[in-house]
């Protein structure tokens, strides 16, 4: 009997077919031998991918995959434990050239199942748990998926599909994923001032290794990592095997509190975003471990005995930065052992993030700084606090909570991540210089003395220290602010007001929607209709900014999606096949969250550079309207028909189709366009300001620097 397929949505048809939804449900309806349902309900039906996949092919519609999807797909339909066995071999063929990969796919099932056989054997122990790895014919179509995406999409994509698969039904909670800039502000807090970058960087708790690679690009050169799952220590050696090659790494599996992995290793600085609230992290087994040097942590109180591990790897005057919950700084439990820290000068900060910094994302999590006390060092007698709460900017549906996961979820704040870190960062290095003439930021930061941290609480929740007190407040000064947010209020209503009215003439196109006749993007840049452009970074850790980019704006995928203007600098980024955008230029998010917006360059973007992740669509003016291109390419329908992925979409701009009319058409539908999008841009500027106002009267009411209008 032939092994049973694995079975897929319908929606995931739609994404291996390279269509939307509903053309998956005219094909139900339209063709009789569209595969019947083989699982599922009648609500939500499965079928059988194998099927799927033959039915798809015999219609054209078999290639139209990402090869990352048609990793994941080859995975489903392999017995389990497969993808681990892969993981070694990414890093093998990551390392071959374009050229060399495709003549690896087109060896015979025996001779590519050798070549991988000999390729991850010659890796010797770089990736953990690769001995003995053994690939055979009956491999062959998965061996050709992993090259076929490596060489298409690039070894981290390739090693996340597998390492997603593996996770699925992983037990492991309390442990998540570190956002990229939040793991840049970790490591870059990690660096002391006025010397070189720690060359020996560990993470003891390592997950999917960002923490370590954020390391690696500013300049460290031994990586030591340790993480409990065996598969997330093999996916961390070959990202950072991938993204740092000259590096030394050093990855281990295994469970750090109760197995260290490194116990006579001492390195220059610890970065880690340990499991929270683990009450099953050994405290019975380990009470008289002599990394208890300030007290016994509680049971349930895991966060403190990762603390005291991370410290006692460290380096005399070496640093720590760890990611934990606001509850470590305040819960009873804890008190005695964050007195001991205080005392003996080993907590130099506590820096309170906004919701949404991450996962879990409703929580402001706290980033502690720790410093390993020098014999005959600098006395630590005060710690900062700084409170970066209100550092949350626009509105962004979704949210990321898990290795390669996302989760749709109502709109929540997303994060200014260059302002928050420039203001962690600046507070940080000031204290660090001379924590006795750091003067703070009244709501922000400030240096508090131990002595004043040393009652019955020792609470250290940095909303404690740096709330600004209402004697601290200038009544003028806040009334003068609530007028001008007033102001600026009151004519945002009345531009939305008018945008409103400006979008209130339409008609019915009758007895049926209107039809037309579409090209795909790909087809009218053949044509000569339009052009794509796509930047990226330029490889390499040293490569340098030209100088007709120095000094220039870059326009971000955020400041396309949120409708703001160039945010980023070219200064420190250097780009590759860089494009200076001209107004008439449409914009489009290359990578994101759906609703996807598209927006066309005005005078102001005008000089700014694209930046990565950004599609560009220059259109001739004489044959496509530029806002009637924005409007149609942003178009639900067509990006679901050109993306990769669900709530978090990839989008390939060439499948984007567009309607074939005539210019004076299309610019009727451009006018319409345009006219919406000011009034999308209107509308959130009067709900941002409809906010600021709301929190600084309230503020201003309830600290007794503004009082009640008296009633009449």
């Amino acid at each position: 009997m032939p092994k049973p397929s694995a079975q897929v949505t319908a929606a995931e048809i739609s994404r291996l077919a390279g269509v939307t939804r509903a053309t998956v449900s005219n094909w139900r309806r339209r063709h009789p031998d569209f595969p019947a349902p083989s699982g599922g309900t009648d609500a939500s039906p499965l079928y059988d991918l194998r099927t799927v996949r033959t039915w798809l092919a015999a219609r054209g519609h078999g290639a139209a995959a990402s090869p990352a999807e048609e990793l994941r797909s080859a995975l489903r339909l392999a017995p389990g434990g497969s993808a681990t066995r892969l993981l070694p071999f990414v890093l093998a063929a990551a390392r071959g050239g374009k050229d060399d990969l495709t003549d690896l796919a087109a060896l015979s099932d025996a001779d590519l199942a050798a070549r991988a056989r000999g390729s991850v054997a010659a890796l010797g122990d770089s990736v953990p748990a690769s001995d003995g790895i053994a690939y055979k014919a009956a491999d062959a179509g998965l061996l050709r998926g992993v090259v076929h995406c490596v060489r298409d999409e690039g070894g981290q994509s390739a090693l996340d599909v597998l390492a997603e698969r593996e996770l699925e039904d992983s037990a492991a909670t309390g442990a998540y994923r570190t956002p990229l800039p939040l793991a840049d502000l970790m490591a870059r807090l990690a660096a002391p001032a006025a010397k070189p970058y720690p060359a020996r960087v560990l993470d003891p708790a390592c997950g999917s290794g960002s923490l370590l690679a954020a390391a690696a690009r500013l300049g460290a050169r031994h990586l030591y990592g340790q993480d409990v799952l065996p598969v997330q220590a093999q996916r961390s050696a070959v990202r950072l095997l991938l993204t740092a090659p000259d590096a030394e790494v050093v990855m281990r599996s295994g469970d750090s509190l109760r197995a260290d992995a490194f116990p006579d290793v001492a390195v220059d600085a610890v970065l880690c975003n340990p499991p929270y609230a683990d009450r099953d992290w050994g405290h019975d087994t380990l009470a008289y471990d002599p990394r208890w040097a300030y007290g016994v942590p509680p049971r349930g109180e895991s966060e403190l005995a990762w603390n005291q591990h991370v410290l006692s790897h460290l380096g005399s005057g070496g640093l720590a930065v760890m990611l934990l919950p606001p509850a470590t700084a305040a819960r009873p439990a804890g008190r005695r052992v964050r007195a001991e820290l205080l005392r003996a000068g080993a907590l130099r900060a506590v820096i309170a993030l906004p919701p949404g910094a991450s996962a879990p994302l409703h929580i402001g999590l706290h980033l502690w700084v720790l410093q390993r006390p020098e014999p005959g060092g600098p006395d630590h007698a005060r710690v900062l606090f700084v409170d970066t709460a209100d550092s949350a900017a626009t509105e962004q549906r979704g949210r990321d909570d898990r290795e390669g996961g996302t989760v749709a979820q109502a709109p929540r704040p997303s994060l200014d991540w260059d302002a928050l870190t420039s203001n962690v960062l600046r507070h940080w290095q000031a204290f660090d210089a001379d924590p006795e003439r750091f003067d703070g930021e009244p709501g922000t930061a400030r240096a508090v003395p131990v002595l004043e941290l040393l009652d019955d609480l020792t609470d250290i929740t940095p909303a404690r220290h740096v709330r600004t007190t209402p004697g601290a407040v200038d009544p003028d000064e806040v009334a003068h602010q609530a007028d001008d947010l007033h102001e600026q209020l009151t004519d945002s209503v009345t531009a939305l007001g008018a945008g409103t009215a400006a979008v209130s003439t339409w008609r019915s196109a009758g007895a049926a929607s209107r039809s037309w006749r579409t090209a795909t993007v790909a087809d009218l840049a053949r044509g000569g209709a339009l052009t794509v452009h796509r930047t990226a970074r330029a490889a390499g850790q040293d490569a340098e900014v030209p100088a007709d980019h120095a000094g220039r704006a870059v326009l971000t995928a955020r400041d396309v999606a949120a409708g703001t203007r160039a945010s980023g600098a070219a200064d420190g980024l250097a780009l590759a096949h860089a494009v200076v955008i001209e107004e008439g230029d449409v914009l489009l998010p290359a990578v994101g969250r759906r609703p996807v917006t598209a927006r066309v360059a005005d005078a102001q973007d005008e000089g700014a550079l694209l930046g990565p992740n950004v599609h560009l669509f220059r259109p001739d003016a004489e044959r496509l309207d530029p806002w009637f291109l924005a409007g149609f390419l942003a178009a639900k329908d067509n990006v679901s028909s050109a993306t990769v992925g669900s709530t978090a979409v990839q989008i390939q701009a060439q499948r984007l189709r567009l309607p074939l009319l005539p210019l004076a058409d299309q610019r009727r539908y451009g006018e319409a366009f345009r006219r919406l999008h000011q009034l999308g841009a209107a509308t959130r500027r009067a709900a941002d300001l409809a906010g600021r106002t709301t929190d600084l009267l309230t503020t201003g009411l309830t600290s007794g620097a503004l009082l009640p209008a008296d009633s009449d």
